[in-house]
């Protein structure tokens, strides 16, 4: 079987499936500082969006996987809440990957988020995913002990090898009907720290807030460089990665939703058809319906 092409040429955010990324290249802002995106314009996306989702969902053909994988406080929540709104819930399954269980700790590095696959009909969410494994514990890579691996990795191969399992997996999963797209919402460093003093300045935001994400910020040059190597090593035509930038919230909102909406427009998707002896069979019971006292 072959896979779907669905790489949107001429939108600026995607990456290039030649392995020649560079995130340095990529804006963490886009448009004129003084525009204000419209809430309107993404009611409308939206609106395309759940119109397309009710012919995936009707055909039963293709499943949609999203993942979304950024720094602390780039907006994943807030961007898979409005960018899916308007989506009927009975369609849609969002997976939120945080550390490992014990479980998940006795299988391979896949495992967990493999469980979790949307199946046809359906649009899955990954709010992180099993990309955790290239980022976190790349930058980390003592948590590799925990792992139960049955031999020492070695750190000079075990990220283009894990890099490759995913490619793999991507490759195997799009052939078989599963639409992959991949965002990286690309938040600069001052904006993160912008809103990070806002979430302890403003106590109604305060729960959001996690000490060690201000930790994790000592580690930025190290996130960028694994971000960069991992988008470069998997975009690929049939899993996309789009590096969206993130400092404007709504803006960031807009484009999402704008690259997830002509996605599923550009799918071979139709509501099924019925056939000759199922028209006999709905003209029978349009019949006796109409006869009904």
């Amino acid at each position: 079987m072959s896979t779907i092409d669905l790489r949107l040429n001429d939108n600026p955010w995607l990456t290039p499936s030649d392995g020649t990324f560079s995130l340095a290249a990529m804006p963490t802002r886009a448009g004129a500082t003084d525009e204000k995106p419209s809430k309107k314009a993404l009611r409308r996306v939206v609106r395309r969006i759940s119109e397309s989702q009710r012919m995936l969902y009707a055909q039963n053909r293709f499943a949609v996987l999203l993942v979304f994988q950024a720094m602390d406080a780039a907006g994943k929540d807030s961007t898979i809440r409005n960018v899916l709104s308007g989506v009927n819930p009975a369609g849609c399954q969002v997976w939120s990957f945080k550390r490992p269980s014990s479980l998940e700790l006795d299988h391979d590095f896949l495992w967990r988020t493999t469980l979790r696959l949307p199946e046809r009909g359906r649009i899955g969410v990954f709010n992180r995913s099993q990309y955790e494994e290239v980022l976190v514990v790349r930058v980390h890579p003592s948590i590799l002990e925990n792992q139960q691996l049955p031999v020492t990795p070695d750190l000079d191969t075990i990220w283009d090898d894990r890099l490759a399992s995913i490619a793999e997996q991507e490759a195997h999963l799009a052939r078989n009907g599963t639409v992959i797209l991949k965002f990286f919402l690309n938040v600069s460093r001052d904006e993160q720290k912008r809103r990070f003093l806002d979430r302890l300045e403003q106590p109604e935001k305060r729960w959001k807030f996690e000490p060690n994400d201000v930790r994790e910020r000592q580690h930025w040059g190290e996130y960028m460089q694994a971000y960069e190597q991992a988008i470069a090593a998997t975009s690929k035509p049939w899993a996309p990665w789009y590096c969206v930038p993130a400092d404007d919230k709504g803006r960031m909102r807009i484009e999402v939703a704008e690259i997830v909406a002509q996605t599923l427009a550009s799918l071979p998707l139709a509501f099924p058809q019925t056939g000759a002896a199922d028209q006999e069979v709905h003209d029978a019971m349009h019949a006796q319906l109409l006869a009904e006292e």
